[in-house]
């Protein structure tokens, strides 16, 4: 007798020969041939049960370019593995032609010639106009939203996240969950998730004083569609206080929890779910490792790690869909439940090209009005450009390498730190920098620019500590972004070693000198987690520097050093 877990490969290996994950079509398609919004909404409806997943927005309403990472690395059991292949190996893991609209829209390679040729993605109101087409096919599909969404731009921190939270009111999400709001402040996301009109989720968040379930999340909720019983489990980013300020939302605990994960996927089975789909932003290797240790889970829709991926990955039973970010990406799940359990599915990744999808007329006029007060400011050209700024991949990004820059000579520092953040849009070479551009990359409420002396030995932990966090081989323990990005310094990481002997040979690029571990540097950096940072903000640092620069230039960063990748 044929396994369920056989059922769903056969399901999946089925899928990709009709092309129901979208690759069949557009994905094919010579670079000159016009794409057109049906191809790209091409779907052939399956089963009783309809998910819709949106991730990672971070707060782009508008539509934007957004480069994928040229180097995702992967470690131990997940090393080649996706999400961790990119570029040339990634197209032909998928059969994705070059220079066709999946070239563009999923790997790096050739990006500022193929962006100019396919244009911007994004966009709210064309995220709207493929939401809306979905319901018009599937009237009760379920839409989720995987959070990082009130965080990210010029108009969003000026507005403590609420121009987002209109704008996706208009979208009608059916639930989300968590992770940059709390960065808002835990009075500020108290007062907007007491005003949603749909669920707030997150399972794992706990009150920090009495260690129980925290009353403003609820851990699931319920849905009837299709004639299905469909619970939707919330998941918000684990490590919370680890990557972001504690002292912004001191009475929350959070953590992965997978055993009040398993707790909540037997109460929802015992009170009748036919199906259980986990409402996720642990990151894709964290998902991974979750669905092999909790049981009963059939769908997860995976936030956190940005990636975007044409096929769902299959861990025993559980199909994991990762869904992009910055409103790059919408994807469809169509599932087949009888007899209380999923017996198919199919999925679609639907790029969301906005010179091809036509704007939802009514969320274009309201994201217009909630930008309106700020438009002069947002409009105001700072400078211009002739190199690609982007920001994704494990070590370095040129737009860090600018943040660096302008930390280094504005702050007049030796070594420049910026974080390891994932978000942040990307602007081609011969394009104006705005200040929106500039806000992009930097806004957030914890974004003073520090000037302090570390010893070289104090720079190696800061190092070594970060590096843990990314190339831990159990994904449970890899609580951070990517690598904190370094200005002023170059050095050599070997990620197959153990924690504390992954960094060495730590040299100041200006004078060639080997870091002394006992020598105080003066360093500058931003967003420290620290409560009473002080400093004037980055985005005021970054914008100082790009108007004495007049246009930007970077040369290639070549000074990290990779072994064992």
């Amino acid at each position: 007798m044929i396994s369920r877990r056989d059922f769903l490969q056969v399901s999946m290996a089925a899928s990709a020969l009709v092309g129901a994950s979208g690759f069949g079509n557009w994905g094919r398609l010579a670079a000159q041939q016009a794409l057109t919004q049906d191809q790209l909404l091409q779907f052939d409806t399956f089963g009783n049960v309809s998910l819709i997943h949106i991730t990672d927005i971070h707060a782009q309403m508008k539509p934007i370019f957004f480069r994928e990472p040229e180097i995702n690395l992967g470690v131990g059991e997940n090393k080649g593995e996706v999400p961790h292949v990119t570029g040339a190996d990634f197209r032909r893991l998928y059969g994705i032609e070059d220079g066709s609209p999946s070239h563009y829209a999923l790997t790096y390679n050739d990006f500022s010639s193929l962006a100019r040729g396919y244009g911007k993605v994004g966009g709210l109101d064309r995220v709207a106009t493929v939401v809306n087409a979905i319901r018009a096919d599937r009237p009760d599909a379920i839409l989720l939203d995987g959070g990082d969404t009130w965080h990210g731009s010029y108009t969003c921190l000026k507005t403590q996240g609420q121009d987002m939270v209109n704008v996706m009111n208009a979208l009608k999400p059916d639930a989300m969950t968590f992770h940059w709001e709390f960065t808002l402040g835990s009075e500020r996301v108290n007062e907007i998730v007491e005003g949603l009109p749909f669920a707030a989720l997150g399972q794992n968040i706990f009150d920090a004083e009495w260690d129980e379930p925290a009353e403003m999340f609820k851990p699931y909720k319920f849905f009837e569609r299709g004639g299905v019983k469909v619970a939707v489990i919330g998941q918000a980013f684990p490590y919370m206080p680890i990557a972001n300020p504690g002292w912004m939302f001191p009475e929350y605990s959070f953590g992965i929890r997978d055993e009040h994960m398993q707790e909540m996927v037997d109460e929802v089975r015992g009170m009748g779910a036919e199906l259980v789909v986990c409402l996720s932003h642990n990151g894709f290797d964290v998902d991974k490792k979750m669905a092999g240790i909790v049981k009963g889970i059939d769908v997860i829709l995976s936030g956190h790690t940005h990636d975007a991926l044409p096929e769902p990955v299959l861990v025993g039973e559980t199909i994991i869909v990762a869904s992009g970010s910055n409103g790059k990406f919408v994807s469809r799940v169509d599932l087949d439940v009888r007899d209380g359990r999923m017996m198919g599915f199919r999925h679609k990744l639907i790029p969301i090209f906005s010179d091809v999808i036509t704007p939802d007329a009514q969320v274009s006029a309201l994201i217009d009005e909630q930008r309106a007060p700020f438009k002069a400011e947002l409009e105001e050209v700072i400078g211009q450009t002739d190199s690609l700024l982007y920001r994704r991949g494990n070590f370095n990004g040129s737009w860090d390498d600018l943040i660096c820059d302008a930390l280094l000579s504005e702050r007049e520092a030796d070594i420049a730190m910026s974080p390891g953040v994932r978000w942040g849009p990307s602007i081609l070479p011969g394009q104006d920098i705005t200040r929106e551009d500039i806000y992009n990359v930097t806004s957030m409420t914890y974004g003073k620019a520090y000037r302090s002396e570390m010893t070289g030995e104090f720079i190696k932990v800061i190092l070594e500590d970060v590096a843990d966090n990314i190339f831990n081989p159990d994904p449970y323990y890899q609580q951070g972004g990517d690598m904190v990005r370094i200005g002023g310094m170059a050095y050599r990481i070997d990620i197959t070693k153990p924690q504390g002997e992954r960094i060495s040979d730590m040299t100041l690029i200006k004078s060639g000198e080997v870091l002394d571990p006992a020598k105080n540097y003066v360093v500058a950096g931003w967003a420290s987690v620290n409560e009473g940072t002080e400093g004037p903000q980055i985005w005021d640092v970054v914008e100082n520097h790009i108007r004495k620069e007049g246009t930007i230039r970077l040369e290639p960063n070549t000074s990290v050093e990779v072994v064992g990748a």
